[in-house]
Formats: C-alpha cells, sequence, structure tokens
C-alpha cells in the first residue's frame, strides 16, 4: 500500500510509536502507563498531521461481533477526540493485537494495517511494519501467525464465550516477556537482528529513506546506509520512546 502526499498545514509533523502493551502487568499498572500515553498524546496533538500505532498497542485485543475487550476508554477517548479535529490515526497490527477488525476504524476513525505500509512524506520513503514474522529464521512464528490470522481461528475463537476467549487470552498475557520484563533488550547487532536483516534485504530492490518497526522492545536509531536509517520504537512498559518526522528528519525521543 502507498500513500503520497506533502505536509502542507500547520500540523506538520508525524509521530509514531508502539509497544504499549496495555493489560500487563497489571490493572493498577496499565492505567498508570495508559495515562501517562493520553499525556504524550495531548503534547503532541498541536502539531501532529499523523500519528502512528505500530502494534502490540493492547497485549490482548479480540473483537467479538458485539463485545470488545472492557478498559482503555481513556486512550480511546483521546485518539477519537485528535482524530475527530483532523489528525490522521493508523494502527497496525501487531502480535498481541492482530484480531483488530472494524471497531477501531469505526470508533475513532483509525486506518488498521496488517502488515507492510509504504508511504512518502516530503520526498522521504517510510517502510513501516510491526515487525513480527520478518526476517529470516523464526518459522515456527510465521506458522502460528499465519494460523492465526486465518479466518478459521478468528471464527473458531469467536465461539468462545468472552468470559473464557479473554480470560483465556489474559491468563497467557500475564505469561509474556513483557508482562515478566524480559524485554531482550540486548542489542545482537546488524548481522543478526532479524528485522535489520530485512530492511537490508529490502534496500537491494527498492530505496528506502526510513524503516520503522516496533515488536523488538530494545529502542534503536540506527544508519544502516548512508542515505537510511533504521528506528526501532522501543516500549513503553519501561522506556516510553517514540519517533518524531519534522518534515525533514526523523528522531528517536523519550517521553519524560
Amino acid at each position: 500500500m502507498n500513500k503520497n502526499y506533502n505536509l502542507e498545514n500547520k500540523k506538520s509533523h508525524i509521530y509514531f510509536a508502539s509497544d504499549f502493551h496495555l493489560g500487563v502487568p497489571s490493572y493498577e499498572s496499565s492505567l498508570i502507563r495508559e495515562k501517562k500515553i493520553c499525556e504524550w498524546l495531548e503534547t503532541i496533538r498541536h502539531n501532529a498531521s499523523e500519528i502512528y500505532l505500530v502494534g502490540d498497542v493492547f497485549d490482548f485485543w479480540f473483537e467479538y461481533k458485539h463485545v470488545v475487550p472492557k478498559g482503555y476508554t481513556r486512550l480511546l477517548g483521546k485518539l477519537a477526540d485528535i482524530s475527530d479535529q483532523g489528525t490522521k490515526i493508523t494502527f497496525f497490527k501487531g502480535n498481541h493485537d492482530m484480531w483488530t477488525f472494524g471497531y477501531l476504524a469505526q470508533e475513532i476513525g483509525a486506518q488498521i494495517i496488517s502488515n507492510e505500509l509504504e508511504i512518502e512524506r516530503n520526498g522521504k520513503k517510510f517502510y513501516i511494519h510491526h515487525g513480527d514474522g520478518i526476517g529470516p529464521g523464526d518459522n515456527g512464528y510465521k506458522l502460528i501467525k499465519k494460523i492465526f490470522r486465518s479466518k478459521l481461528s478468528v471464527k473458531l475463537f469467536g465461539f468462545l464465550h468472552p468470559y473464557l476467549g479473554v480470560g483465556l487470552a489474559n491468563f497467557l498475557s500475564r505469561k509474556s516477556r513483557i508482562s515478566k520484563g524480559n524485554n531482550d533488550k540486548i542489542y545482537l547487532g546488524e548481522e543478526n537482528e532479524f528485522i535489520i536483516i530485512h530492511c537490508k534485504e529490502l534496500l537491494k530492490k527498492k530505496h528506502y529513506d526510513f524503516f520503522i518497526c516496533g515488536h523488538r522492545h530494545l529502542a534503536q536509531d540506527l544508519q544502516i546506509q548512508a542515505d537510511s536509517k533504521y528506528i526501532n520504537l522501543g516500549e513503553w512498559v519501561n522506556d516510553f520512546t517514540y519517533a518524531e518526522f519534522d518534515g525533514i528528519n526523523l528522531e528517536l525521543k523519550h517521553f519524560k
């Protein structure tokens, strides 16, 4: 998918964030984090033309036909308010919230992206992806991802009563790496980081000025070629990192 336009109005900045993992490790800590995210959104809304939420906003999300997970009213309300004032919201499916369908599009006007998105802004080309299931190896997860995203899996899970389905998912979330504090924050080097390997392979076929991903939980701002930068957005359980594009430069920042 490719979108191309110039930043012409006074709201000229684009913001990227991912891996909020709302819902874990506890309701109380998630609520504190949610309020912090809303505070960040309030500080950027005055000049944000677009906001990209690049996956794993929720540690679990499944939309039944008439039921969605309870909670997150502050975040959803803030996004709806910002969207109503003209800022474009784009929501990427992550590996934790891949079962996102039409609810967020309807309620907050978000564009939902299932995999990668290519955009061009002010002559700069972006490649954006949550980061799960790309690059070499990890074939087991790639198979699981394909199964979980299949229409059959969605239909079968939808047959579970929400009390059972959401309860089971929340139980599994409490055992996830982000819930346990295991964030894999050891940089393995460009030759071993599977997302970076994937980005370099893409550069052999097509030029991108910026690669933006999440999933890794390790905030990174790397020049992988002289004219191509890779940013991993990190996570918001501990680090509160995001990226800002001012029309010329893309910079990784910390919200304090």
